[in-house]
């Protein structure tokens, strides 16, 4: 958890609004969703480790007496936990909002695209980028199947983050469908599927030896690990690639379904389309996993030249509503990872509208202070008024740490003021 400073509260609402602005000249709507969901919604089995790593919140009333005796009735610390709650704090935006549309279907479009603004919480060990209160940007369209959702998620993601200053940003994109095939070929058995994952996604971490060590050690079937591993050492597995169906057949075993090539094929024309640029801004990944259990089709993460780790992601989840609807609608969204991109951000100082501190003697009538300070306002300052003070120089140094960007001084029955830069 942590407090932000004016100065940092300000550089966080300036980024923000660029994404709102981007997001909204899409075509995505904001919404709102409660903070807390109800346990069993948050605990439903979709939200992989998170689940784990949710705050959960005692249910209300409970005495003493009775969470000593929910404690010696239940078996398991889970069933405990369970049986002492009945809310929890949200750990991400996807879950509220599938049950934010089960709850609104009648009253939005047959094809909704969203947005969603909020902080979040998990009990995580706080560490640089990770953090147990932060703050996601979710865009998700519900009630498409098609490549476009997927496209226009894409495009306002890149565009978004070239409004921000990050050109050159790339989308690494691969398909749970193909990935399942592809564990399927090699012979991995399906109950094994799910560690085979969590160990392909240190693929970059701990390269080809050692995930096919790893792979050993967790038991999995010699004969699959044998022949992952010499899939994986082929010169053109790993090799990049201009975007397109040819290079997806040529990154994927001989066979690849010819359905889910066509989606993934069909996302980087409309994107080129979009981008109007000879190189489409999508790498084909067939070993990006993304953790969540939520995502049966298309997962992405976005990534910068500039840092070494991802800065958003996510997937289309088409089971996920089904679970609150009682029919299954297809979803996909994408999640930009503001807590990230913001330290990347380099301010536009001319783009700013001017802050100007306006330090005033003690004499100064109360009139004439509130007209300069309106007459600054209305020419569309931002304005705070100082008392001088004998230390001058400390007095602007605070104004500059707060992101102030000039100064005037104003003594009694001074007419006009003259602007000096704090720079």
């Amino acid at each position: 958890m942590r407090d932000f400073l004016p100065a940092d509260k300000a550089r966080r609402e300036r980024v923000l609004a660029v994404i709102r602005d981007r997001y909204r000249a899409h075509g995505f709507d904001e919404i709102e969703t409660p903070v807390m969901e109800e346990y069993a919604r948050l605990h439903a089995g979709v939200g992989g480790d998170n689940e784990k790593l949710a705050y959960n919140v005692l249910r209300r009333g409970l005495s003493g007496e009775a969470i000593e005796r929910i404690g010696r009735d239940t078996e398991s610390a889970a069933d405990n936990v369970a049986q002492l709650t009945d809310l929890g704090l949200r750990y991400d935006l996807t879950v509220p909002l599938s049950r934010f549309y089960a709850s609104h279907r009648g009253e939005l479009p047959g094809v909704f695209r969203s947005i969603q603004i909020a902080p979040v919480w998990r009990a995580e060990r706080p560490q640089k980028g990770r953090y147990r209160q932060f703050m996601q940007c979710d865009i998700d369209i519900i009630g498409d199947a098609s490549a476009r959702a997927e496209a226009e998620l894409a495009v306002a993601t890149l565009d978004t983050i070239d409004a921000l200053g990050l050109h050159g940003g790339t989308i690494r994109i691969n398909d749970r469908r193909a990935l399942d095939w592809m564990l399927g070929t090699f012979g991995f058995a399906d109950h094994e599927r799910p560690g085979v994952l969590i160990t392909i996604d240190k693929l970059d971490k701990i390269g080809v030896e050692g995930v096919a060590a790893e792979l050993r050690e967790r038991g999995a079937t010699p004969a699959a690990v044998d022949a992952f591993e010499a899939f994986l050492r082929r010169p053109q597995t790993r090799e990049h690639v201009p975007y397109g169906g040819r290079q997806i057949r040529a990154a994927l075993p001989e066979g690849a379904p010819d359905d889910v090539v066509a989606h993934l094929a069909a996302i980087g024309e409309a994107v080129g389309a979009a981008r109007a640029a000879a190189d489409v801004p999508l790498v084909f990944d067939p070993f990006l996993v993304r953790g969540m259990g939520y995502y049966t089709g298309t997962i992405f993460e976005l990534a910068h030249p500039s840092v070494s780790y991802s800065l958003g992601g996510g997937g289309r989840y088409d089971g996920m509503i089904g679970r609150f609807l009682g029919q299954d609608v297809p979803a996909v969204g994408f999640s930009i990872g503001f807590e990230r991109i913001v330290d990347l951000v380099t301010e536009d100082e001319d783009a700013a509208a001017p802050a100007v501190v306006l330090v005033h003697e003690r004499d100064v009538p109360l009139p004439e202070l509130a007209a300069h300070k309106a007459r600054l306002v209305a020419g569309g300052a931002r304005v705070r008024l100082e008392t001088r003070t004998k230390n001058l120089k400390a007095l602007l140094d605070r104004a500059t740490a707060d992101g102030y960007t000039s100064f005037a001084t104003l003594a009694a029955g001074q007419e006009d003021l003259e602007l000096k830069s704090l720079g």
